[in-house]
């Protein structure tokens, strides 16, 4: 009997700290830019965090693009932070150009595993995690977003979100 207990609470322990090591993950990362600067989310307690997965050959991507741009110059010295993340690129200097070619005021970090496994994966380009001002991921968007639909999840305030 005591070697069936011993194995479920080993087993039980092995669970909850592989749980809150994933819960942990998802609300806490830290990303490199471009440009060399480290942006954590917690250091972006009480902004609201939209990290955005993109690519430079998206049409998507290129359709929200200036909504994205629109948003952050608007309010990133109050309550907005957006983070674009670049995945399946041919080069860094590619990124840059696009980056530059489209007026992308915000900070653009080069997607690879470890950003998956900090934020999550995605099938789909563009997908936006959103965090609200706790840092907690309260919505996954995947496909364009506009900066309407993003103000009115902060309008709607800190709740977790299901569309």
């Amino acid at each position: 009997m005591w070697k069936k207990n011993t194995f479920f609470l080993y087993f039980m322990v092995f669970f909850l700290v592989n749980i809150c090591n994933y819960a942990y993950a998802a609300n806490h990362f830290v990303l490199n830019d471009t440009t060399g600067k480290k942006h954590t989310l917690a250091e972006y307690k009480g902004k609201w965090v939209f990290v955005n997965y993109w690519a430079t050959w998206c049409p998507p991507c290129l359709e929200e693009v200036p909504d994205l741009v629109a948003l952050y110059d608007s309010r990133k010295n109050r309550d907005v932070v957006i983070i674009g993340v670049a995945f399946d690129y041919e080069s860094a200097k590619d990124v840059a150009d696009y980056a530059d070619d489209m007026l992308m005021s915000y900070p653009i970090v080069l997607g690879d595993d470890d950003v998956i496994r900090q934020i999550g994966s995605s099938e789909v380009l563009p997908t936006t995690f959103i965090y609200n001002p706790s840092g907690e991921l309260i919505k996954t968007k995947h496909g364009l977003v506009t900066k309407q639909y993003l103000e009115s999840i902060m309008a709607r305030g800190l709740r977790r979100t299901n569309n």
